[in-house]
């Protein structure tokens, strides 16, 4: 049965204008998926994209890279402040996109500073490793790392902190639950107040509907997730690689958005829905029209800046209701 909440009167997806003028755009290049360029040739291509495609950085009175301790040598990251000295409180650790395979900082960096702009708290953006050299377990082992380290208010950053606000998104936000997870089972010097996985592959994403809709002509294909899934070669049994695989049980407050042209949409909905029945406090935002990686893209998709400042409101009212 076809999803009506993204469908028009015609009974086709809604594609928003300025999404769709992308969308063209991209076929009219034509250039090699992926999967056919490669892993290096993808990370340049990524950053590439943001440099076209994604709105400026925000100013701020600190941003330095540092390294925290992790489990096959030092993890680099991105800190982030709008102002230069702060009383203790929380702290957003970001946990880039990429399909475990391409992204990093630079990609994020302007993200990353709207972010801490919108909510007047420092961010940590973390440059974890990346398949194939890098394959599963290495990218959670290295989040979950950064997490604990941030948790003990690192000298290098200096900033006492009180709480975490983990977030992030595709791969990320993958990573955000799985790293939520982890330090629940094993809690680090401060707890996670608020998780935020922003359009997360929860589950096994081809069983859903949205898979079957979007995995074709919508920027994230079939085969591109195909290509990411066998570079990363995570135990398809491990719930650090799909969470909803183990407990996901007392999840803390969640603020969780999907894209309505997405094929991993119905993999956050699913998420969403079974924390909620399990007693988690949700917020559940859903972008109709719009692709998948589009908070990347707020230049080339100017509809979706208003929807990553509503996303980052959601998570600014669940981090004030833990107050």
């Amino acid at each position: 049965m076809a999803d009506v909440s993204s469908t028009n009167v015609d009974g086709e997806p809604f594609v928003r204008p300025d999404t769709r003028a992308l969308l063209d755009m991209l076929k009219a290049m034509n250039r090699p998926p992926v999967e056919e360029a490669g892993a290096v040739a993808g990370r340049e291509g990524m950053r590439a994209m943001a440099q076209i495609g994604e709105a400026p950085a925000r100013d701020m009175a600190v941003v330095k890279d540092v390294a925290g301790p992790g489990p096959a040598g030092d993890i680099p990251c991105r800190f982030y402040d709008t102002r230069e000295s702060r009383e203790a409180g929380p702290v957003v650790l970001f946990l880039h996109g990429g399909g475990f395979v391409i992204g990093d900082l630079e990609v994020y960096n302007a993200l990353c500073t709207e972010f801490a702009a919108r909510l007047d708290l420092p961010v940590l953006s973390v440059d974890y490793r990346l398949a194939p050299e890098h394959p599963f377990p290495a990218a959670p082992d290295d989040c979950e790392a950064a997490a604990r380290w941030l948790a003990s208010s690192p000298e290098e950053l200096g900033r006492e902190i009180t709480g975490l606000v983990i977030t992030g998104d595709s791969a990320g936000g993958n990573l955000t639950i799985v790293t939520t997870n982890a330090l629940r089972d094993k809690p680090a010097d401060v707890p996670v107040l608020v998780q935020a996985p922003i359009y997360p592959v929860a589950d096994e994403a081809g069983q859903h509907e949205s898979f079957r809709l979007f995995s074709d002509g919508y920027f994230l294909t079939g085969s591109t997730m195909a290509w990411f899934t066998k570079s990363y070669a995570a135990d398809p049994q491990s719930p650090r690689n799909l969470p909803m695989l183990g407990d996901c049980s007392d999840a803390p407050a969640t603020v969780l958005c999907t894209a309505g042209l997405d094929p991993l949409r119905d993999s956050g909905r699913s998420y969403a829905a079974y924390i909620l029945k399990n007693g988690t406090e949700v917020t559940y935002l859903e972008f109709p029209g719009i692709i998948h990686g589009f908070f990347t893209m707020r230049k080339a998709i100017p509809s979706g800046q208003v929807d990553v400042e509503a996303f980052i409101d959601a998570v600014g009212a669940a981090l004030e209701r833990r107050k």
